[in-house]
C-alpha cells in the first residue's frame, strides 16, 4: 500500500504524457510532477499563488508632475519555498536616464532624450519597523534582501518614494494635456513569484506588457482643488470630494440604463464639480485585482450609465466615459462601451462582467487596466468602435484570468482581437473588422514569422504583431467555427472557471479547452501554435463526377484553416460552401470536397475575410 501511494502521482504523470501530442517544456513537466498543475487543464492539488495587500497614499502635484508616495504592503508567501529575497517592479524607471539602454535587449521603448529623468527616488524601505539597506535597483527591477519568509508567513514593507511623471513619450502613462494625467505603474510593487519560473525577472522595456498577482488595494490620492480623480476600484468617499449634485447624478447612473451627464462643461465653468477646498483626497478600494491605476483632470466631462451584467442576480456594472469635450468622437464612446459590457456579459464570452465599473479615459494610448482604459481619440467611427471593444475586452484577458502577458502576450491580445472582431460587428453590423488578417498573410513565411509559442520578448519585426494579435485570434476563431457556438462557449467557460483569479499558462489553456469540449485538439494546437509553416491553401483541381464535382484543396502551408468556396455556375447562379478545420484533422495535406449538383460549374473562388492566404493567385480556378 505504501508503495502504491508513493508511485501513484508518477503513474498519473506518465499517463498524461503518453497521451499528449504537444511538446512539453521542462518547467511545465516539473509543474505536473509537483502537481501544481494538472493534465486536464485544472490547477493541481498543490497549486499555490502569492498575494499582497497594499495601502497607497499618494500626493500628486499636477504643475510639477511630482508624485510623492507611501506604500504599505503585506505580502503573503503561499509557496512551499523560503524566500530570502523579494523582487519588486519599479516601472517608472523606464523613464530613468540610461535605463532603457541598459536592459540587455534591443527591444526597448523609444523615449526622447528630453523625457528621461532621475527615475524613482526610493527614500526609505522598512520591514517590521526596521530600515532595510540591503537592496539593489537594476533598471525596472529592485531586489531586497530580507529575513527569511517561511512558507505560509507574511512580510510587511513600508516604502517612501517619489518621481516626476513623464510629460512626453507617453507609453501607457503620463501627462495627457495641461490639466489631465493618466498615472499607471506608479508604485513599487512586488513581482510575481510562481510555480513555473519563480520570480518574474523580466525587465520592463516599454514593449512587452505585464504580469501581476491578484492583490487588494486601498488608495488615498490627494490632488489640488478642481481635479476629479477616476481609478481602479470603488470610490469610497464620493460625498467628501464631489459636490452634492455630482454625487446624486453618479448614484443615478449606477442604477439606470440611460446616459447621465455627471459632469458637464457648464458645471466645470461654474466650479460646481469638486468640493471647494485646497486639496481633495479620493479614497478607493479594489479587491482581487492585478493592478491599480488612476487618472485626473480639471476640465474633462463625464458621461455615465449602467447595464445589468448578471441576469440572475440583476447585478449592474457602471460604465463611464471621461473626456475632453473638444474630442467629438468621444461622445459616442459611452454607447460603444456600454454595448461592449452588455455583449460580453450576455453574448460573447457570455460571462457576467466581473467588476463594478469600467471607465474609458481620454488619454494618449490604447491600453487596458483593471476597470480602466486609456484610449486616445480617433477620427474614424469604426476605429472608435474597434478600439473601445478591444481594450474593454481585456477585462477578461488578462485581468480576470491573471495571464502572464510578459511571456505570452498571445494569451490576452489574441482574445482581445477576437473579441474586437465579434463585438464590433454586433455593434455595427455593416462593418467587418478584419484587423491583422492581411498582415498575417503577408508576414507568413518571412524570417520573423515564428511559432506562436515563442516568448513575447523574443519576437521581432512583423512577428511582434502577428504572433501576439491576429494569429492566436484566428486560432480561437477557427476552433469556435469547428466546435460550434454552444460547445465552444462551454469549453471557454471551462477555462475561465478553472483559472479566473489565478495564473494560467499555455498548456492550462490548451487542456482546459480540450477537457471542456470533450475533444482532443492537440492536433490543431501543435500545428498552429508550436510549428512553423506558412498560411496558404490552393485549389488543386475540380473533377466532374456523375453527381457533380470533386474539388481538391491543397494545404500547401500545413496550417489548418477553414475552407470557404464560392461556386459560380454557367447559369449565373452562385453557391457558398464551407468546411471547418476538421478538413485537416487527420494530418492530410489535401482535402476533397464533394459538390452534388446538376448544374455546370464555371469558376471557383476560395477565401473569406478571416482566412489569411499567402499566395492568392491559386485561389481562383476555372473549370473546363
Amino acid at each position: 500500500m505504501k508503495f502504491f501511494k508513493i508511485l501513484l502521482p508518477f503513474f498519473i504523470f506518465c499517463s498524461i504524457y503518453a497521451q499528449a501530442q504537444l511538446p512539453i517544456e521542462p518547467v511545465f513537466k516539473q509543474a505536473y510532477e509537483k502537481q501544481t498543475r494538472d493534465g486536464n487543464g485544472k490547477p493541481g492539488k498543490n497549486y499555490w499563488q502569492n498575494s499582497s495587500k497594499y495601502k497607497l497614499k499618494i500626493n500628486f502635484n499636477p504643475v510639477s508632475r511630482l508624485l510623492n508616495g507611501n506604500v504599505n504592503v503585506v505580502y503573503t508567501n503561499n509557496s512551499p519555498d523560503t524566500l530570502k529575497q523579494i523582487w519588486f517592479k519599479i516601472y517608472p524607471n523606464l523613464y530613468k536616464k540610461g535605463t532603457p539602454y541598459e536592459q540587455g535587449t534591443p527591444k526597448v521603448a523609444k523615449i526622447s532624450e528630453s523625457d528621461l529623468g532621475a527615475g524613482v527616488n526610493i527614500k526609505n524601505i522598512a520591514t517590521g519597523g526596521k530600515d532595510l539597506t540591503d537592496y539593489a535597483i537594476d533598471g525596472t527591477n529592485m531586489t531586497v534582501n530580507v529575513p527569511a519568509v517561511l512558507p505560509g508567513k507574511t512580510i510587511t514593507f513600508a516604502i517612501n518614494y517619489s518621481y516626476i511623471l513623464n510629460k512626453g513619450s507617453h507609453i501607457r502613462t503620463g501627462q495627457v494635456d495641461e490639466g489631465s494625467y493618466f498615472v499607471a505603474y506608479f508604485f513599487p510593487r512586488i513581482a510575481v513569484y510562481d510555480d513555473i519560473d519563480g520570480w518574474n525577472k523580466f525587465p520592463y522595456t516599454g514593449d512587452a506588457e505585464f504580469y501581476n498577482d491578484f492583490d487588494q488595494f486601498n488608495a488615498e490620492i490627494t490632488v489640488p482643488n478642481g481635479y476629479g480623480v477616476w481609478a481602479t476600484g470603488d470610490l469610497l468617499n464620493a460625498s467628501e470630494v464631489f459636490q452634492k449634485e455630482i454625487v446624486k447624478k453618479l448614484n443615478s447612473a449606477s442604477v439606470n440604463d440611460g446616459v447621465v451627464d455627471v459632469i458637464t462643461e457648464q458645471e466645470l465653468k461654474d466650479k460646481k464639480v469638486t468640493q471647494i477646498k485646497g486639496f481633495n483626497t479620493f479614497k478607493f478600494e479594489a479587491k482581487n485585482v492585478t493592478d491599480f491605476v488612476f487618472a485626473l483632470s480639471d476640465h474633462y466631462i463625464w458621461k455615465s450609465t449602467s447595464v445589468v451584467v448578471d441576469s440572475t442576480t440583476k447585478r449592474r456594472t457602471r460604465v463611464d466615459a471621461v473626456f475632453n469635450p473638444i474630442h467629438k468622437d468621444y461622445y459616442e464612446v459611452i454607447d460603444f462601451a456600454r454595448k461592449t459590457v452588455d455583449i460580453m456579459s450576455h453574448t460573447f464570452p457570455k460571462w457576467p462582467y466581473p467588476y463594478n465599473h469600467e471607465t474609458v479615459f481620454d488619454g494618449l494610448d490604447q491600453m487596458e487596466y483593471p476597470m480602466m482604459v486609456n484610449d486616445n481619440p480617433v477620427e474614424d467611427r469604426n476605429g472608435c468602435i474597434t478600439l473601445t471593444t478591444h481594450e474593454i475586452f481585456h477585462t477578461m484577458f488578462p485581468f480576470y484570468m491573471g495571464i502572464n502577458e510578459t511571456k505570452y502576450g498571445w494569451m490576452d491580445e489574441g482574445w482581445a482581437s477576437m473579441g474586437e472582431w465579434v463585438l464590433s460587428t454586433i455593434i455595427e453590423p455593416t462593418f467587418t473588422d478584419d484587423y491583422g488578417i492581411e498582415a498575417t498573410a503577408s508576414a507568413s513565411g518571412t524570417k520573423n514569422d515564428v511559432p506562436i509559442m515563442t516568448l513575447t520578448p523574443d519576437l521581432k519585426g512583423a512577428g511582434s504583431f502577428t504572433n501576439t494579435y491576429p494569429k492566436p485570434a484566428l486560432a480561437y476563431h477557427f476552433v469556435k467555427d469547428y466546435l460550434g457556438n454552444e460547445l465552444f462557449t462551454k469549453a471557454l467557460h471551462n477555462y475561465i472557471n478553472n483559472w479566473n483569479g489565478k495564473h494560467p499558462m499555455p498548456y492550462d489553456f490548451f487542456y482546459s479547452i480540450n477537457e471542456g469540449s470533450g475533444k482532443n485538439l492537440d492536433w490543431f494546437w501543435k500545428r498552429w501554435f508550436f510549428e512553423d509553416g506558412i498560411v496558404d491553401m490552393a485549389i488543386e483541381n475540380a473533377v466532374k463526377t456523375n453527381s457533380g464535382y470533386i474539388i481538391t484543396i491543397e494545404n500547401t502551408g500545413k496550417k489548418p484553416m477553414p475552407i470557404d468556396l464560392e461556386l459560380m455556375y454557367e447559369d449565373g447562379s452562385t453557391e457558398k460552401n464551407h468546411s471547418t478545420i476538421a478538413a485537416w484533422e487527420n494530418g492530410n495535406d489535401t482535402y476533397d470536397i464533394n459538390i452534388k449538383t446538376t448544374k455546370k460549374l464555371k469558376k471557383i473562388v476560395m477565401g473569406d475575410a478571416f482566412t489569411p492566404d499567402k499566395v492568392k493567385s491559386d485561389n481562383t480556378f476555372k473549370v473546363n
